[in-house]
C-alpha cells in the first residue's frame, strides 16, 4: 500500500509538472492578474519552496500518525504529532495551505477554464485521501490543525443526544454542497471565509469570525470536535473513504473479549458494540423497509433538486456581481442611491448596466444548472443514510465505525489487553 501511495504521488507530480509548464498558469490565487477570484480567499503569500515543504511535512506527519495509530498504538505519540500539527500548519503557516479549504480550488478548476489549480493544493487535497483509503483518518488524527487544537483541549468530553447530534450531522453535508456550489460558479470560498480558527492562528480577522472560533473551543472543552462532527466539508469525504480503507484503527490488538470497557470511552459515537447485546429487528421487516427506501432513493433526490433550483435565484445572490446589479437595478427603479464601495466603483469604471446585466443573468442560469446538483447530491444522501439503518451485519467484537472514527486513540487505554501488553513491555 505505501509503495502504491508514493507511485501516486510520483505520477501525479511527473504529469503535473508538464501541464504547469505548458500552461504557465501557476502561482497562488490572489498573485495571478489573469483571473478574477471569488471573495475571500485567504490564502497567505508564501515562496513556492514553502508550498514543497508544507506538503513534505504533510507526508511525514500522516506516516507518523498512521505509525502510532497502527502498530504502536499510542494516543500520547498521536497527541504529540496532532500538537506538531497545530503548531506547525496552524500557528507558524497560519492555517494554509488547507486540505478542507481545498475543496473549493478543486470546484473552481473543474468548472473554470480560466483556473489551473496550483500543485501543492492538489496535493494538500489528495494526500490526505490516499492515507484514509489505505489507514483511515489519519488526517483528522494528527495532521489537520482545526483537529488538533479542537483534540488538545477537550478536556471534559461529554456525549449529545442522539437525536440532536443527528441533526447537526447533516450540515457538513449542507456546508459541502454550498462551497462547491459556490466555488463552482465562481462566487465566494466560503470556507475559507468562515474559517472559526484561521484568526486564532493568525492573531487577528474579523471580530465575529473570532468569537466564533472561541465560543467552539470553550464548547470543545465538552463536546469534542464541534467543527469536525458538525462542520467541516472535507470530513464527509473522509468519512465517506475511510468506510474503504485496507486497514484502520483497532480498539483492542488482539482478539476482543466483549468486556464493554471501551464503551463509554469515544465521546464521537464512534465505537460499534457486538450485535449480541442489540435487540435486532425481524428480518422480514428490515427488508421490507430496505425495498421501501431504494423506492424512495430516486424520488427523494429528484425531489431534493428539484425544491432546491426554487432557491437558485436567492443563492446566486453570494455572488458579488449579482448583488452589485441588484443594488444598482434598485436605485434605478426606486431612487434608493446605492452607495456600496462596489456601487462606487463601477459606476466611476465606465461600464454600463446592459452589460453588468448580462453578466448577472449569465451567473444565474449557472446557479440554475449547479443548484439542482447541489440539491440532488443531499437527497441522495439522505436516501443512502436511510437506506444503511436496514442493514444488518453481523458483529461478534466491538470494533469502530471505519466512517466516524478520527483515528484518535482514545479508545486504547479502556482496553485490558491494550494495557496489559503496554505493561508486558
Amino acid at each position: 500500500m505505501k509503495k502504491k501511495i508514493l507511485y501516486i504521488l510520483l505520477m501525479l507530480f511527473i504529469g503535473w509538472q508538464s501541464i504547469s509548464y505548458g500552461q504557465q498558469r501557476f502561482p497562488k490565487p490572489e498573485f495571478e492578474s489573469g483571473y478574477d477570484y471569488p471573495e475571500y480567499q485567504l490564502t497567505n503569500p508564501s515562496s513556492p519552496i514553502w508550498e514543497y515543504i508544507d506538503v513534505a511535512v504533510l507526508i511525514i506527519v500522516l506516516i507518523l500518525t498512521t505509525r502510532f495509530t497502527l502498530k504502536t498504538r499510542s494516543r500520547k505519540s498521536i497527541l504529540f504529532v496532532a500538537a506538531f500539527s497545530l503548531a506547525y500548519f496552524g500557528f507558524f503557516r497560519e492555517g494554509c495551505i488547507c486540505s478542507i479549504g481545498s475543496i473549493q480550488n478543486i470546484a473552481l478548476a473543474l468548472f473554470n477554464d480560466g483556473y489551473t489549480i496550483p500543485l501543492s493544493v492538489l496535493l494538500f487535497f489528495l494526500i490526505p485521501i490516499l492515507f484514509t483509503i489505505g489507514y483511515g483518518r489519519q488526517f483528522c488524527a494528527g495532521a489537520c490543525p482545526l483537529g488538533a487544537i479542537q483534540e488538545l483541549t477537550a478536556i471534559y468530553p461529554v456525549k449529545l443526544p442522539k437525536t440532536i447530534e443527528t441533526i447537526l450531522s447533516t450540515v457538513p453535508y449542507i456546508y459541502l454542497a454550498l462551497s462547491i456550489l459556490f466555488a463552482a460558479t465562481d462566487s465566494h470560498f466560503i470556507i475559507c471565509k468562515y474559517d472559526p480558527y484561521v484568526g486564532i492562528f493568525r492573531l487577528n480577522g474579523p471580530s465575529t469570525i473570532m468569537i466564533f472560533g472561541i465560543l467552539l473551543l470553550i464548547s470543545g472543552v465538552f463536546i469534542n470536535r464541534p467543527y469536525c462532527r458538525f462542520l467541516c466539508p472535507y470530513g464527509v469525504i473522509l468519512g465517506w473513504v475511510s468506510r474503504f480503507s485496507g486497514k484502520h484503527l483497532s480498539i483492542t490488538p488482539d482478539n476482543c473479549t466483549n468486556c464493554r470497557l471501551c464503551e463509554t470511552s469515544c465521546p464521537y459515537e464512534a465505537i460499534i458494540p457486538a450485535d449480541f447485546l442489540e435487540v435486532k429487528e425481524p428480518m422480514l421487516k428490515s427488508r421490507k423497509k430496505f425495498m421501501l427506501y431504494l423506492i424512495l432513493l430516486p424520488i427523494i433526490t429528484l425531489g431534493a433538486a428539484y425544491f432546491s433550483l426554487q432557491f437558485a435565484d436567492n443563492l446566486a445572490l453570494v455572488n458579488q456581481k449579482v448583488r452589485l446589479a441588484n443594488e444598482l437595478r434598485i436605485e434605478k427603479e426606486m431612487g434608493v442611491k446605492a452607495i456600496s464601495m462596489d456601487a462606487v466603483t463601477f459606476k466611476e469604471s465606465g461600464s454600463t448596466l446592459e452589460q453588468l446585466y448580462e453578466e448577472e443573468t449569465q451567473i444565474i442560469k449557472r446557479f440554475e444548472k449547479g443548484t439542482p446538483w447541489a440539491g440532488g447530491f443531499l437527497g441522495l444522501s439522505l436516501g443512502i443514510a436511510l437506506l444503511l439503518t436496514t442493514i444488518n451485519r453481523k458483529r461478534d467484537s466491538y470494533k469502530p465505525d471505519q466512517g466516524k472514527c478520527y483515528s484518535c486513540g482514545r479508545c486504547f487505554e479502556y482496553c485490558p489487553i491494550h494495557v496489559e501488553k503496554l505493561n508486558i513491555k
